[in-house]
């Protein structure tokens, strides 16, 4: 069970710059800034203040010297969120791409006990890293106590405590994409190969088997070429494959991997170009998509056990275009965002598909009109307790992010800056 967070604090807090191997603190008010009155921030100083001065900033002083580097302050915004009593959800974590290259990925967390938005935690919390987070987050994933951040481009899996965000480890799987959980296992998805378009020398993707207490990799598995997002259900693992550096060689199938022998027994024909892929409440698997961004579109794919069999095959073929969704009871929240090369332009759309009948229900799973806010959706989470619908914007993918929060009904409730295109989110649970 998750132990109640720590990431408690307030607005104002410490800089702290090495200038040629000296430490040097000078505080940032950020409280004044961003406009916060004295009335509402005297309370949370006397709350946390002392905590904070105590457990953070010695940490911060004594060990976080890094030769001409600045470490990035966390910054706290206050959001309206029901705060928790310690029990149930307790937090979200939210992933930062960052754009490639760039070495900007970063991770912030909502917190619901003390109703902060706590923004470029892993900074502060670790700052010996060197490079911090690293370049392009893909996704990220809780199991068990541990929180496990996979970092495309620099090739790793970061592994955090997941209640303070403080770094237990890293396993290196080169190009690695997405990661799932069975019975003390986490199964990475990797390309394998490097970032390079039109390889005609492209070797098939694999997905890596790491054992969570050790942290060390004990096997692999090859499936098809650039693999993404994985699924276990049953006793079976299944990969979404996508080809995507083969344009216009697409891969288009999802290979299933018997998870107790460790090897695939099966590929599975569905779409060109696989990305996404979840299970729903009656053992169907919901597959995306991306289609070639020309003449073949996005498109939402359901596998379904044969009949009197134990093997999945597309039953249907549902004609909507879905870049990104999430499954919450009977109903699959979607949004769309279709590039298209001939137009050089992308068209957005939102949906809700219930999941038993396999039948579009809504147009938009936002009713009052502030989809308008949104420049580029790129990433949805629904909270497990409220059904609070959580979608965030990339904007220009160069600058800052925005998280919007909307009712269960569709309306919004609150939004709040994030980092450089805001991903993949997680909630914690005590």
């Amino acid at each position: 069970m998750m132990k109640k967070g720590v990431f408690v604090g307030v607005k104002g807090v410490k800089e702290v710059k090495v200038v040629k191997g000296k430490c040097l603190a000078g505080s940032v008010n950020t409280a004044s800034r961003k406009g916060v009155g004295i009335r509402r921030l005297v309370p949370c100083l006397v709350r946390v203040l002392p905590f904070y001065l105590f457990t953070f900033l010695p940490l911060i002083l004594i060990n976080s010297c890094r030769e001409d580097e600045v470490v990035v302050p966390t910054e706290y915004d206050i959001v309206p969120v029901e705060l928790s009593d310690g029990t149930g959800v307790v937090g979200m974590y939210l992933l930062n791409e960052g754009n490639m290259g760039s070495n900007k990925c970063t991770l912030d967390y909502l917190d619901y006990v003390q109703g902060y938005y706590v923004r470029n935690l892993y900074a502060e919390r670790n700052p010996h890293v060197v490079k911090e987070l690293g370049d392009v987050g893909n996704d990220i994933q809780v199991y068990g106590s541990k929180l496990y951040v996979v970092v495309n481009c620099s090739n790793k899996v970061e592994v955090l405590d997941a209640a303070t965000g403080i770094r237990l480890g890293q396993v290196d799987i080169p190009n690695c994409r997405y990661v799932r959980f069975y019975r003390g296992h986490a199964y990475v998805t990797s390309y394998v190969g490097p970032v390079q378009l039109n390889n005609p020398d492209a070797v098939q993707g694999a997905v890596y088997k790491v054992d969570t207490l050790t942290l060390q990799t004990v096997a692999k598995c090859t499936v098809g070429y650039q693999p993404d997002e994985l699924e276990v259900l049953g006793q079976y693992l299944y990969v979404a494959n996508s080809g995507g550096y083969m344009a216009p060689n697409y891969d288009y199938t999802v290979s299933v991997i018997e998870l107790e022998g460790f090897k695939q027994v099966k590929k599975i024909p569905v779409g060109i170009n696989l990305h996404r892929i979840k299970a729903d409440n009656e053992g169907k698997l919901w597959v995306t998509s991306r289609g070639d961004y020309n003449s073949i579109h996005s498109n939402l794919y359901v596998l379904e056990k044969k009949q009197g069999r134990n093997e999945m095959e597309v039953t249907d073929t549902l004609d909507i275009p879905c870049s990104n969704f999430c499954i919450s009871g009977d109903s699959l929240y979607y949004y769309s965002t279709e590039w298209n090369n001939y137009t050089q332009s992308n068209t957005i759309t939102y949906g809700i598909v219930n999941t038993r009948t396999k039948q579009k229900v809504s147009d938009s799973f936002i009713q009052d009109g502030t989809e308008a806010d949104i420049t580029i959706p790129y990433g949805i989470a629904i909270h497990p307790e409220t059904g609070d619908i959580f979608v965030t914007d990339a904007k220009n993918y160069v600058s800052s992010g925005v998280l919007h929060c909307y009712s269960k009904d569709g309306f919004k409730k609150w939004s709040v800056r994030t980092g450089d295109i805001p991903a993949h989110m997680c909630f914690i649970v005590k």
